[in-house]
């Protein structure tokens, strides 16, 4: 009798182990645990993990550290650039495969007067958004990229044209209906349009505390663009910039406590950013050359007027496209024309890439070549000479993901997640997938893994 008695608590003990584990980052799916995904714009992973050295007062990123797990880096997307890093973050593919090829469309003769892709119709593959509503679970998200129209049950999303106060009727009208009126009764006016300020950082903070208090969702995505905005202006690094930050770890601080509040006292608490940042000091005007080689022709007003080969920019990296892919004519002008460059240091060139090189890198599927610029150098977007032009300095993204200074930052902390756990260098295509598993979703297209599952 004793033996049985014993076999059973044994029994027993051993069940309420499974029970345990099913509860923590194993088995996540039934437990009503917020995940909120944070995106910082342009946090390079340096600023915390070695926030010491700069002399950072950070300490709701410093506890994340402390209590949870993080990468010394993320290998990034080709271009690493917000939109098409934020839809991999949601999705676990490349740009290639999900869509979201740039900030903003290719647009040789402006018909779409500077739109980005900010609608969710673009993305070619399924969304956490997706899977957790499909799941029945309820979803928030406040001013994350290509979330018009997204498959999210509270979304204030993100879009501008105007750039004045007049956007946050746009914004109004694209969001989920009466939810912006709802949250300007309660807190005050939303921030106007394309405003990535710190101070409209600030407020972007207490709109997601509120949804998260109000609404508790499951899954809520947080974007604040403010350090990027910093860092463009005055470059990493800068008193700027770390100032900014300074400001936006209390916000983080902030939507941490409406989280766990929402999830009586429990939450996981994930913070990324899309890209790392590089200081510039010259611009590359790779229109220019191809206009120099007959490729491009503007009129007396500098506008295109017919083009065979043009550059599509993204800050620190390019992608040449041919009107027509059959225009062998054209693609060898072009060669020929960035062949000449890249042999001269003084342009700035890092890396020529076409044909299956240049489809290794997961973006930009449709280019004859990618190019990428050295640290220092960026592509502008002028059609005239001087091709090489010293600029104000600053900083912009955009570059090779394989160089350093491109690395961007995960950090996350909540029930089951070991705490000081260095996860080394991460590809951004695990952050969906490791979501994923916390929310009990699945996501079939993800090509990343779970980092937080254990060997």
């Amino acid at each position: 009798m004793k033996r049985t008695l014993l076999l059973s608590s044994c029994i027993l003990l051993s069940l309420s182990a499974l029970l345990i584990h099913s509860l923590t980052v194993g088995g996540q799916r039934n437990a009503n645990i917020p995940v909120v995904l944070i995106s910082i714009d342009g946090l390079k992973p340096d600023y915390v993990l070695e926030a010491g050295k700069h002399n950072l007062k950070i300490p709701n990123l410093r506890r994340l550290v402390a209590e949870g797990a993080y990468a010394t880096g993320v290998t990034g997307v080709t271009p690493t650039v917000t939109y098409p890093s934020h839809t991999t973050m949601l999705t676990g593919v490349s740009p290639a495969k999900h869509g979201v090829y740039g900030n903003s469309h290719f647009d040789p003769f402006s018909k779409n007067l500077g739109g980005w892709y900010w609608y969710s119709e673009d993305i070619k593959v399924q969304t956490l958004w997706d899977a957790v509503s499909k799941s029945g679970q309820i979803t928030a998200s406040v001013d994350w990229p290509a979330s018009v129209g997204a498959n999210v049950k509270f979304n204030l999303a993100q879009i501008w044209r105007a750039r004045t106060e007049h956007d946050r009727k746009l914004i109004r009208a694209v969001s989920t209906p009466g939810l912006l009126a709802e949250c300007e009764n309660a807190l005050g006016h939303y921030h106007d349009g394309d405003d990535y300020s710190i101070e409209a950082d600030g407020l972007r903070a207490r709109f997601n505390a509120y949804l998260l208090e109000k609404k508790k969702p499951r899954f809520q995505t947080v974007y604040f663009g403010g350090l990027d905005h910093e860092e463009h202006d005055y470059g990493p690094y800068s008193a700027e910039a770390f100032a900014g930050l300074e400001k936006i770890d209390a916000m983080v601080g902030e939507v941490r406590v409406a989280a766990e509040k929402s999830g009586g006292g429990r939450a996981y608490i994930c913070v990324v950013s899309d890209h790392g940042f590089a200081r510039t000091e010259k611009e590359i005007r790779l229109n220019a050359a191809l206009r120099e080689a007959g490729l491009i022709e503007v009129d007396g007003s500098g506008k295109v007027k017919a083009w065979r080969a043009m550059a599509w920019n993204s800050g620190g990296s390019t992608a040449v496209m041919l009107q027509d892919k059959n225009d062998e004519a054209a693609r060898q002008k072009a060669r020929e024309a960035l062949q000449r460059l890249a042999a001269d240091p003084a342009n700035g060139i890092y890396k020529v890439l076409e044909g299956q090189e240049a489809r290794k890198l997961n973006g930009f599927p449709d280019a004859a070549f990618i190019v990428g610029a050295k640290p220092g150098w960026y592509f502008g977007g002028g059609f005239d000479a001087p091709i090489v032009r010293s600029v104000k300095p600053g900083g912009t993204h955009g570059y090779l993901p394989e160089l350093p200074e491109m690395n961007s930052a995960f950090f996350i902390a909540g029930p089951g997640v070991e705490a000081k756990r260095n996860l080394g260098q991460m590809d951004m295509r695990d952050i969906a997938p490791t979501l994923a598993r916390l929310l009990g979703v699945e996501l079939p297209s993800a090509e990343g893994r779970d980092v937080l599952k254990q060997k």
